[in-house]
Order: structure tokens, then sequence, then C-alpha cells
């Protein structure tokens, strides 16, 4: 099937964000929320919130004009699910409500519609069993805010039908953002990481190491620097693996387990692979990386002259 006609049940922000990006990419789509006024209210909400955004810039010339164009607001639920071929749902972070959002569309969708959940966390099979038919049900995992941030992961449960996902992807590619296809686990790959990150950082100024002010300045102005651009096996290959293997050695001498260097990085240089200097990495070969740090250096140049350029973030330390 092609998928036209876009449901978005949940119109909050981070729904009303998607709904924003599918219909710049000129999807039809039809909102609901817990009731019809607030639906209604979240409608004129997103379409005056476009028009200031494309004023300051943030939104292309005629791209509100889009917004206005392709969304509108659905009596309830299952008015909004009725002809809809995709439907996202982008209710609260809670497992109950999320359970009865989705077994209220399921009853009012079309067999052959496909389900999404925008859950950020909660496993997609735990959430398929709200479902009685759970294949054509998955994981598409927007950031907020949507309109600006350009990854969304794609998350398979055990049953999902995975000829649907080309479809998803193409969707979601022609609103032109990125995808990554990722099996099912709590928090998927952006929430472990971003948690796991947060969680050593509690732990740093919980030890007395550095003030959380001064944690996110190193952050910020250092490895985050790097992040826009490259990922942290990108970066790895590039610093030398060798190099990262012997530093874990001093976490994990200093840290135990918590830091135990993991097997990946052991069985990789034991077969050689160093990065670009050596053999290869986990992500870059190894050979002539001119260009590469040609490219490096112009983008951290760039983000630095646009960091000046937009000054501090209003309200932080």
């Amino acid at each position: 099937m092609a998928i036209n006609t876009i449901a978005l049940v949940g119109a909050g922000y981070m729904g009303g964000g998607i709904a924003q990006v599918f219909a710049i990419a000129g999807h039809p789509v039809i909102l609901a929320d817990a009731d019809a006024e607030l639906t209604k209210r979240n409608l004129a909400r997103l379409i005056a919130e476009a028009k200031d955004w494309e004023g300051r810039g943030l939104f292309l010339p005629g791209q509100a004009a889009l917004v206005e164009k392709h969304l509108s607001a659905a009596p309830s639920i299952e008015e909004a699910v009725a002809d809809a071929d995709y439907i996202q749902e982008a209710v609260p972070e809670k497992p109950e409500i999320k359970d009865a959002v989705l077994r209220r569309i399921e009853a009012a969708a079309r067999p052959d519609a496909i389900i999404a959940s925008n859950t950020s966390t909660l496993p997609i099979g735990g959430l398929a069993k709200s479902l009685n038919k759970a294949d054509r049900f998955l994981g598409v995992h927007f950031s907020n805010p949507s309109p600006f941030i350009p990854g969304v992961e794609v998350i398979l449960h055990a049953g999902t039908d995975e000829s649907l996902v080309p479809e998803v992807e193409e969707l979601v590619r022609s609103t032109g953002k990125l995808t990554a296809r990722l099996s099912d686990s709590p928090g998927f790959v952006l929430n472990r990481l971003q948690y796991a990150l947060l969680k050593e950082a509690i732990s740093i100024v919980d030890d007395g190491v550095a003030s959380a002010e001064d944690v996110d300045i190193i952050t910020r102005t250092t490895f985050g620097f790097r992040l826009p651009f490259f990922g942290p096996f990108a970066i790895a290959d590039m610093a030398g693996l060798d190099i990262y293997l012997d530093c874990f050695k001093t976490f994990e001498d200093n840290f135990g387990e918590r830091f135990a260097t993991p097997e990946g990085l052991k069985k990789l240089v034991a077969e050689g692979h160093l990065g670009t200097k050596s053999g290869g990495g986990f992500v870059i070969p190894a050979g002539d990386t001119t260009d590469l740090v040609a490219y490096r250096n112009t983008a951290y140049a760039r983000l630095q002259q646009l960091l000046a350029e937009l000054g501090e973030a209003p309200g932080v330390k």
C-alpha cells in the first residue's frame, strides 16, 4: 500500500511537531487528542507556531501554508483513524494510557492500516500486547522538537511484519529525516545512550569531581562538540582503537566492572583493527584520511562560528 493519509493521535508538543513534519512533506494529517476542543486548540497552535517559525526563518517560505493546508482536526480518535493509511500514536509515556489508546485505535482503524508508537523508552513488544493484530505495529520515534531534529528511530518488535518497514522508512524519509532501523530494547538507542551519559554525569557530581555546570561545559565543548558530525564509533576509529583500549584499562583499574573494557573493542584490536591508521575500525576503513580531516576541521570551525553568532543559551549557566 502507498501511505498517504496520516492520523496523529496525541497533538501536544511532541505529536503536534510530528504532524507539522508530515504536513510540510505534503501528507494530509488528521489530528486527534483527548477531546474535540483540545484537538482544535492544538490545531490552531500548530498553525500559529508554523507562521511564527517561518517569520523567524526557522521554516522555509511556504512551509507554514503547507501546515495550514494539510492539518485538520477530528472530533474523536475513532474518526481520525477510520480512513488513515498510517497512524502515529504520541500520547503520554505511561503504559496504561498507551494501552487504552492503542486499543481504541485498532478497533476503529482499517485492518491494513499501519500503527506506530512514538514511545521513547517503552519496549515495542510490550505495547504490541495491546493489539490483536500486532504484525502491523512498530515504533517510529521522533525526537523533540520534531521539526528540527533530523534522526528517527524505527523499531521492530518480534512480531512486526518486516515487509512494512521499507514503506514506513520511505514515509519518514519523505520528510527529510534520517532513519535508523533498530531491534526492540528498552530505551532503544537514543535514550539508552542519553541516560547512560546522564547517569555518569550525576555520578561525577556526586563524587565531587566537578559541578553540574562544569560537567555541562566540558560535555558540550569537547566530545559533545564532535557529535553533530561523528558518532562514538567514528570518533574512536579516528582516535585509534588501541588508544581506547589503553584508556579503558585505566578506567577498569579504577572503577571496576562499571567501566570494564568492552569485548568488541578487545576483539578488534587483537585482530589488528586499530581504526583509520591501521586495519580499519568500527565504521571507518583504514586509508588516507586527508579529506576526512579537512571535513572535520571545517565542520568544527563552522560550528564554533555558529555558536559565536547565536551566543549563550538563555538561562543556562
